[in-house]
């Protein structure tokens, strides 16, 4: 018989030297959520529930739903009852899912229900739309609950673990080249350090600085105008009143090396608790928000932003929330005034706040809004709500023995 034979497939033998892997695995992410006040919040209705805040895990947001009084209107409140809810918008999620009730009498005996360590029959979880859940109508009987260990001083801790299923192809490069990170700041740095090449001299109350007007041009609007559109005999000195040497210096650092200088006040939850507002003020990373604000430093102001948004509490927000609003420091603003609504009552027992209403009232119709804002959604969403928002910000408070304050988030 003539003709061409076709070669048989050894699969030891590969003639070409490609190949690729797929490989699923899960993308793993896990959530505490905290809930102060069980005792209270019992009796708010059969199927209404408490809500933590979102978390990410493998590029989807989600949320841990608690039901005091239970999820089945045919259960009559014997059980508790926690979901894991998706609260991204679009597609399908497939997932395992973990819901622990933690001992807190430290001997580890934790209520568990879990997809993680034990065979599938039928795979993961598949979540199909925003709002879908998995957990249990009948976490734990309540009356078993309010006597063990779980509950301490009046306190529940639910740990969630989510377990995003991702695929992936992996094709293996024989040959690869490492880039190294950018080295711009550094270079620019350098320029900084040296003066090389400087052209335009500060005079910052009697202390000189040298920079390079280009520099400074492609950083900031002020100074593109001021270099391009002013005779040039008027910038080869430049006099700045009312800045402080210490600040220039911060800001060129900045329009150098695109960082704040280490310097800078380090900034924790409490820092500004103790500080009156003209303190404030004379912190040096206020002063840059100032400055940025003048020179139209976008960059530098979120950062500034960042930076004081780290030192958030109920005893400084109302602080804070009057330098972002002289300072057009909008997030820092959306940060502080979202705070306030979710601890009304907290912050209005304050001396800050009382401070505030009187010096800035032009605030007083934007936290209304937030809080009125605040109080909306969580009414939409099945939430307790306390004391009206309009009573609350009239008489200056409210019961605080049972208030519960919720933690920033950044």
């Amino acid at each position: 018989m003539s003709g061409s034979q076709i070669p048989r497939s050894n699969p030891d033998r590969v003639s070409s030297p490609t190949s690729s892997k797929s490989v699923t695995q899960t993308v793993n992410g896990s959530h505490q959520f905290v809930i102060q006040g069980y005792r209270l919040a019992k009796g708010m209705g059969v199927g209404k529930h408490i809500a933590s805040d979102n978390f990410s895990v493998g590029g989807y947001q989600w949320g841990i739903f608690f039901y005091p009084d239970g999820k089945n209107p045919e259960d009559n409140s014997a059980y508790v009852s926690v979901f894991v809810a998706l609260a991204s918008e679009g597609t399908e999620v497939r997932a395992l899912f973990e819901l622990a009730l933690v001992d807190q009498s430290g001997k580890g005996n934790h209520k568990v229900h879990s997809h993680f360590e034990r065979s599938l029959d039928s795979g993961p979880y598949t979540l199909k739309y925003k709002g879908s859940m998995w957990g249990y109508k009948r976490f734990y009987r309540r009356t078993q609950l309010e006597t063990s260990d779980f509950l301490k001083d009046d306190c529940l801790i639910i740990n969630c673990t989510v377990g995003v299923v991702v695929s992936e192809v992996q094709c293996p490069r024989l040959h690869s080249i490492r880039v190294p990170d950018s080295e711009l700041g550094s270079h620019f740095g350098f320029l900084l350090d040296s003066m090389e090449g400087s052209d335009v001299t500060f005079d910052i109350a009697g202390e000189k600085f040298q920079a390079h007007k280009l520099v400074l041009a492609a950083r900031s609007p002020f100074f593109k105008s001021k270099f391009f559109t002013e005779p040039e005999e008027n910038n080869r000195e430049v006099t700045i009143n009312n800045l402080e040497p210490k600040v220039f210096k911060a800001l060129l650092q900045f329009m150098y090396k695109d960082s704040l200088p280490e310097d800078v006040e380090p900034v924790a939850a409490h820092t500004y608790d103790l500080l009156k507002l003209p303190e404030m003020y004379e912190t040096l990373i206020v002063k840059l928000l100032a400055a940025a604000d003048k020179y139209n430093l976008n960059r530098l102001r979120l950062l500034c932003e960042s930076h004081i948004c780290k030192g958030v509490s109920v005893k400084s927000v109302a602080k804070i929330l009057a330098l972002a609003d002289r300072y057009k420091a909008t997030e820092l603003k959306d940060v502080c005034l979202k705070f306030t609504a979710e601890n009304l009552a907290a912050v209005l027992e304050t001396d800050a706040y009382q401070q505030l209403k009187d010096e800035c009232l032009s605030l007083q119709s934007e936290l209304l809004k937030a809080v009125a804002g605040y109080e909306e959604a969580s009414n939409s969403t099945g939430g307790a709500k306390s004391q009206s928002v309009w009573a609350q910000l009239s008489d200056g408070g409210g019961d605080t023995s049972s208030r519960h304050v919720r933690q920033r988030t950044t």
